[in-house]
């Protein structure tokens, strides 16, 4: 039996190639702070209206109902992101010629101190995204999980975490960001350990 060595290859004697790769999309948004102030009080407003907001993967969390996209806010957030939406289409070369992009539905959520999301996808959507409108230290990350199931049945013991051998990936919230991702790809949001608000914006993406 051929007994591997226990040493680490300093050269590279084999190709990778990723194949059914999963994306996941950052980016800082330029001149946020002007759109994280008219944001902020567009959903307050709607907070304003409805108290109870309605119940999603929100855990102890403020979700509202969806945008009137027609409305001036939501019209001026999205115009503000779709350079960056654009960029993730380039990405993926799908035919934005003969099909139509469309936002097919966007809220607020807001998570107080020990508010979490649970584990959830975004179901007949292409992509999702999250923005932060405000995202204090500690307010909770975003956390991916690997969306090939059968792979998670068996897990060797790793050496460090990188992107091949990762089941799970979590990114820091900070305000002015925005994350795009695939709408089959499931994800939480982690407790809010701060006495600051967590405010995010989310939407779908499809193509018809």
């Amino acid at each position: 039996m051929y007994v591997f060595q226990k040493k680490v290859m300093k050269e590279k004697i084999t190709e990778l190639h990723f194949i059914f790769a999963t994306p996941i999309w950052t980016s800082i948004i330029p001149k946020h702070r002007k759109i994280n102030e008219k944001m902020f009080r567009y959903i307050k407003s709607l907070q304003k209206i409805n108290r109870s907001g309605i119940s999603r993967s929100n855990l102890l969390g403020w979700h509202s109902k969806n945008f009137d996209l027609e409305l001036e806010q939501p019209k001026f957030f999205v115009n503000s992101i779709s350079p960056h939406i654009n960029s993730v289409l380039t990405d993926m070369d799908w035919d934005i010629i003969n099909q139509e992009v469309k936002i097919t539905g966007m809220w607020a959520i807001i998570n107080k101190k020990n508010s979490s999301n649970a584990m959830h996808i975004h179901s007949n959507n292409y992509l999702s995204a999250a923005y932060y409108v405000k995202a204090p230290i500690n307010c909770g990350d975003i956390v991916f999980y690997d969306p090939r199931f059968a792979a998670t049945y068996r897990y060797p013991k790793i050496s460090k975490t990188n992107k091949l051998n990762s089941n799970m990936i979590s990114f820091q919230p900070k305000e002015g960001m925005l994350v795009l991702f695939p709408s089959y790809l499931q994800h939480s949001v982690n407790v809010n350990k701060t006495d600051e608000e967590r405010i995010v914006i989310s939407f779908n993406i499809n193509l018809i």
